[in-house]
C-alpha cells in the first residue's frame, strides 16, 4: 500500500543537495504529503520549536535562484516573494507529524525509506572502494591489471554540479599599447 502511494523516482527527484545536506523543498514536500505549500508552512510556523536548524532551514535568495535554475519542476518558485523552506530527513518526518494526516504519515514512511536507501548506496560504494584499496596494497603488481579493470567498472563519485550562468572575467586589452 505504501509503495503504491508515491513512486520512489518522484521522491528522488525532490531530494536536493543544499548546503551539503540532502533536503526537500517545502513545495515538493507539500505535494508529496497532499497539502498546499501554504498549509504546510502554516503548520510549521505554529510548531516552529519542533524544527531546529538541522531539521529545516530557509534558502537564501542566491540558493533559491540556483535551485529554480537547476530544477525545471520548481520554476513556479521563480516569481514567489517568499524564500522556500528546505527540510532534511528529520524535518520531513517532523512535518508529517505536525500535519497529522494519514497521507502525510504514509508518505513520510516512503520518504524516510528513500533517504535510507540513498545513504546505504553511498556507504556501500565507499566501503567497496576502501576494500579495493586494501587488496591493492596487499598484493603486488601482477594484479594491477585486475584492479584497474575493477576501478573502471565502478561508477565515479558524484561531482559537484557546475554552476550555470555567465561569469564575467576581466581580460587584458587585445589591442597594442602605443609608445
Amino acid at each position: 500500500m505504501i509503495g503504491d502511494l508515491i513512486p520512489m523516482e518522484r521522491i528522488l527527484k525532490a531530494i536536493l543537495n543544499i548546503r551539503g545536506q540532502r533536503a526537500i523543498l517545502d513545495a515538493d514536500l507539500a505535494a508529496l504529503y497532499g497539502v498546499s505549500t501554504k498549509v504546510l508552512n502554516q503548520a510549521v510556523r505554529r510548531n516552529i520549536e519542533r524544527f531546529p536548524p538541522d531539521f529545516m532551514f530557509i534558502l537564501t535568495p542566491t540558493e533559491k535562484a540556483e535551485v529554480v535554475t537547476i530544477c525545471d519542476h520548481l520554476s513556479r518558485l521563480r516569481f514567489s516573494s517568499s524564500l522556500p523552506n528546505a527540510f532534511t530527513e528529520h524535518g520531513a518526518l517532523m512535518a508529517a507529524n505536525v500535519l497529522k494526516s494519514g497521507r502525510a504519515v504514509h508518505a513520510s514512511i516512503q520518504i524516510i525509506r528513500t533517504f535510507i536507501q540513498m545513504r546505504e548506496a553511498m556507504a556501500s560504494h565507499a566501503d567497496l572502494a576502501r576494500k579495493l584499496n586494501t587488496l591493492e596494497n596487499k598484493y603486488d603488481d601482477q594484479f594491477k591489471v585486475v584492479f584497474d579493470a575493477i576501478r573502471q567498472l565502478m561508477p565515479p563519485p558524484e561531482k559537484p554540479r557546475r554552476r550555470i550562468g555567465f561569469e564575467a572575467r576581466e581580460r587584458k586589452a587585445a589591442y597594442p599599447v602605443q609608445k
